[in-house]
């Protein structure tokens, strides 16, 4: 009976795995709701404590990320675009750059042929889609036309999002409760136990880790925009975003920093001092303040995991398996601590040997 239901089980979560793959392109959306309202389900709580309706709560965390949003859209986006386009009037700049001091330094160093990089072809290349901005527009309007349909449903699973984050949001406790309510009754203190060690890893990741980000990309921005940084604000939130694998940020964030520092400022020494120092404040603040105030040492995930984790949800399920790699990860992590544990404690673990074989 023991191993039916092993086998049973078995192939539940195993058709659940195929159900999963061959349905990722329309679950986005509830993916994403989900993570919403896990996120903003104690936001929502601490409302409920000060006498809100669990409803009105969440018609006021909504409305409050709806306010953010609309300042994002009309203050940041602007701001960024304006800062897209100076990338986009700097490109020559930076191929000159490249071809003239870079590639020969390179070529020098290494011993490499004459014509190795074969750079002018490139240039060209690049330098003939400069300036046709209508052939682009143009050309980007006929793809839409032509994906209609896939526009079509991009929109849909769009407005789906906050849909689906409302509905689960009001319905969060609910839902957890009945879910508990479902579990086996012997093994209810263990699942509720393991459960409690993933939504800690959760919490510490995907609430910690993402302010963390959120903090280095608006310290990055302000400090590169103070210093009189063109690129400030786009160079300090990539920073912040690439902060999500340990010192990656930093290094992204200092290397651009420091090229469009040169092109911008030139020799002038005091602007790239102050680049450097705006970035080394920043990390200091990480190691120092915020990794260990909103994150801990909760999570444990290697950088290498970190990267596989995210090369591999963006190759399963695109940008919402980016955004859903490192919470998988972290509860994977907490499985296998347990699997492991399990493990140790095992008869093939601690067997003994026959020493007549």
């Amino acid at each position: 009976m023991i191993d039916t239901r092993r086998w049973i089980t078995l192939g539940a979560v195993l058709l659940l795995g195929v159900l999963l793959y061959f349905l990722h392109g329309i679950l986005s959306p509830f993916l994403v709701g989900i993570l919403l309202a896990y996120l903003a389900d104690p936001l929502v709580d601490r409302l409920e404590r000060l006498g809100l309706s669990r409803t009105a709560g969440v018609a006021v965390v909504f409305t409050l990320f709806s306010l953010i949003l609309l300042a994002m859209l009309l203050v940041l986006i602007p701001m960024l675009a304006k800062q897209l386009v100076r990338l986009y009037e700097l490109a020559p700049q930076m191929l000159d750059w490249l071809q003239h001091t870079a590639l020969p330094w390179v070529q020098a160093k290494l011993g490499l042929a004459d014509g190795f990089w074969k750079f002018d072809k490139v240039k060209a290349a690049i330098g003939a889609h400069m300036g046709q901005t209508t052939d682009i527009v143009g050309v980007v309007l006929s793809q839409v036309t032509a994906s209609g349909l896939a526009l079509v449903g991009w929109l849909a699973n769009l407005v789906l999002i906050p849909v689906v984050g409302f509905y689960l949001l009001r319905d969060w406790d609910l839902m957890m409760a009945k879910l508990r309510s479902l579990l086996p009754r012997q093994r209810e203190p263990q699942v509720v136990e393991l459960a409690g060690e993933c939504h800690e890893v959760l919490g510490a990741f995907v609430r910690g880790q993402l302010l963390v980000m959120l903090a280095l990309g608006v310290i990055y921005a302000g400090g590169l925009m103070l210093v009189g940084l063109e690129l400030g604000l786009l160079i300090g939130l990539l920073a912040g975003l690439a902060a999500i694998v340990p010192y990656m940020g930093f290094i992204i964030g200092i290397g651009a920093a420091m090229i469009a520092g040169l092109f911008q400022f030139g020799g002038d020494i005091y602007p790239l001092l102050g680049i450097a120092a705006v970035f080394m404040v920043g990390q200091a603040l990480e190691g120092m303040v915020l990794t260990p105030l909103l994150v801990g040492d909760r999570i444990g995930l290697h950088p290498v995991a970190v990267i596989f984790a995210i090369l591999a949800g963006g190759e399963l399920f695109g940008f919402t398996g980016v955004l859903l790699a490192l919470p998988a990860a972290a509860v994977i992590m907490v499985l296998l601590r347990h699997a492991h544990d399990f493990y140790k404690k095992s008869d093939m673990y601690g067997e003994e040997i026959d020493p007549e074989l």
